[in-house]
């Protein structure tokens, strides 16, 4: 408060100063309000972080790795989200996608330009005819109306004298993922007696072997552009995948390299949500001091993923995460290849350095001066203090920020997940029924088994999916003729329909076997539920157990509002 006293020492209190004193203590008071309220605002600009799902602090790793949808799917552990999960499906906006009216032009400029030749049907198709080029484009997108086209290679020649196959880049119309696929596919040409031509039959979803791999000094396809150059950071499905280990280029290289390795502890066979949340702490720590991850590929698979019940060791972290797209975009080396150089080179001539750490709770700041070439973490065998995890805890958590978008799931897998996506021409609804040992727990879930009995489900569904759909069922239950009735109604589809995918003859079989020294690789629980997760999540329609289903909450009674928290 202002007494009198204060207006007296602030010039005299006179009555025909009131007016201004008090404009004059107004303004003071207006401009005091202005400053106050402009340093609240430059402390809040200069320390507010909008939430990044990416990057939720540790306590909240249970909520951030099973949130953002209701997929029961991806509950207790099933599924892990990875790097593609939170890509934003409008990364792909910068392609302008190829319709059928983009073909005609170009074959009406090429027609323009052309001369005509005379008529003679007995000569062979001619695979890298412009013509023969237009006419399976416009065929292709006639028939696969679901799909938007963004590319189109080169037709190479088939097998037969009236056979091209071809290649194309695509999207799902109501694709929610990011990702780009390709198909090549085997087309039969027809040539009339008067030379006309017209698309036969196009083959199964990558027939056209001929046109998979694009040949060196190729010409580049059809594609429509906007000016703006592809983004290769996104997922490609249908690509040959290259996951070869990282070399080490020379000695010389080798010595001038700085390397982190994380050694023990107690996160071996666990499940795979707690594996990555380890491994990436590690990445993210090794991309913070500037070093070279040296890692471990071979994984223990948890028991809650195995035919066998048990642990089981020796499974290729290349059999469910994509490698090639990690070592191209982070310093990766394998931790077999790094002993070996590391046990060549560090000798009585030449000390390497190496700086022990055996404390988690050293922190990567304090490592960051640190000279010598490997920094080694060791991590003891009381849990949990010997998980990874724990290194990017506490002051950590704000400056390790964990490289999600360095990991992407096995581009093996997810050309199964395309294969039965395509065999549905992406134009398919799913849903997710959960029963096994929750529909037999009454106490914890008391209205499962009822309400995802087959005459609860046709009742359900009725509202839910179009009669005479393809209906694509994720589920547990083991026999699968529990769900016979719903085939009246709807064209059922379930994961073990399509084995083919997986088997001997399989292009998955073979290449995981290659990468398994020769031995045969189990198409194994974590697999199954990460083909049938992803499957089910490119259907149009995505109807849940939990909330579309049932009413019961997805962790038992009463846990629903904890769920939501």
């Amino acid at each position: 408060m202002f007494g009198r006293s204060a207006l007296h020492r602030a010039g005299g209190f006179r009555p025909e100063n009131l007016g201004q004193n008090a404009l004059n203590l107004m303004g003071n008071i207006g401009f005091s309000l202005f400053v106050v309220g402009v340093l609240v605002f430059t402390i809040i600009a200069a320390t507010y972080e909008p939430e990044d799902p990416l990057f939720h602090p540790s306590d909240k790793i249970t909520t951030f790795l099973t949130s953002t949808s209701n997929a029961t799917l991806r509950s207790d552990d099933s599924v892990v989200k990875t790097g593609e999960d939170f890509m934003a499906v409008n990364q792909t906006a910068f392609a302008a996608f190829i319709n059928i009216t983009d073909v005609e032009a170009s074959a009406n400029e090429e027609n323009a330009e052309g001369n005509q030749v005379d008529c003679d049907a007995s000569v062979p198709i001619d695979c890298k005819d412009s013509e023969v080029f237009h006419l399976m484009m416009k065929a292709t997108i006639e028939r696969f109306k679901d799909i938007h086209f963004y590319k189109f290679g080169k037709p190479a020649v088939g097998e037969g004298a009236n056979s091209c196959d071809m290649a194309w880049r695509y999207r799902p119309k109501d694709g929610k993922s990011a990702a780009f696929y390709k198909d090549y596919r085997r087309f039969v040409i027809h040539k009339s007696d008067n030379c006309s031509l017209s698309v036969a039959s196009i083959g199964d979803y990558h027939s056209g072997l001929n046109a998979r791999k694009r040949k060196r000094n190729q010409k580049a396809g059809f594609e429509k552009s906007d000016g703006k150059r592809d983004d290769f950071s996104l997922p490609l499905v249908g690509e040959a995948v290259n996951d070869s280990l990282p070399t080490v280029e020379s000695d010389k290289a080798f010595k001038s390299g700085k390397y982190l390795v994380y050694v023990g502890g107690g996160d071996r066979c666990k499940t795979m949500n707690h594996f990555l949340w380890s491994f990436l702490c590690a990445l993210g720590e090794a991309q913070y001091l500037n070093r070279t991850l040296v890692m471990d590929l071979t994984l223990c698979l948890s028991s809650v993923y195995t035919s066998s019940g048990q642990n089981e060791e020796g499974k290729d972290f290349r059999f469910y995460f994509d490698f090639e797209h990690l070592k191209e975009a982070a310093s990766v080396l394998d931790e077999a290849q790094f002993w070996a150089e590391w046990g060549k080179l560090h000798n009585k001539k030449t000390r390497l350095g190496l700086h022990l750490v055996e404390d988690f709770r050293v922190t990567p700041m304090k490592l960051a001066d640190v000279k010598d070439t490997l920094i080694m973490r060791k991590f003891g065998s009381v849990e949990p203090d010997n998980y990874w995890y724990r290194v990017c805890e506490g002051d950590a958590e704000s400056v390790v920020k964990r490289p999600w978008h360095l990991l992407w799931k096995s581009r093996r897998l997810m050309e199964i997940v395309s294969a039965i996506a395509s065999r549905l021409n992406w134009d398919y609804d799913a849903v997710h029924i959960e029963r096994g040992e929750k529909a037999r727990n009454t106490e914890l879930w008391p209205n499962l088994d009822k309400d995802t009995s087959p005459s609860a489900l046709l009742s359900t569904l009725q509202d839910k999916v179009e009669e005479g759909r393809n209906l694509y069922i994720a589920t547990n239950e083991a026999e699968l003729s529990f769900f016979n009735p719903l085939k009246d109604k709807y064209a059922t589809h379930f994961l073990d329909e399509y084995k083919d995918l997986w088997d001997e003859s399989s292009e998955w079989y073979s290449e995981t076997t290659k990468l398994n020294g020769g031995n045969p690789v189990e198409f194994d629980g974590y697999m199954r539920a990460s083909v049938d997760t992803e499957v089910f999540l490119r259907g149009k329609k995505q109807i849940e157990t939990f909330n579309d289903l049932t009413n019961d909450c997805k962790d038992g009674v009463g846990t629903c509002n904890v769920a939501a928290t």
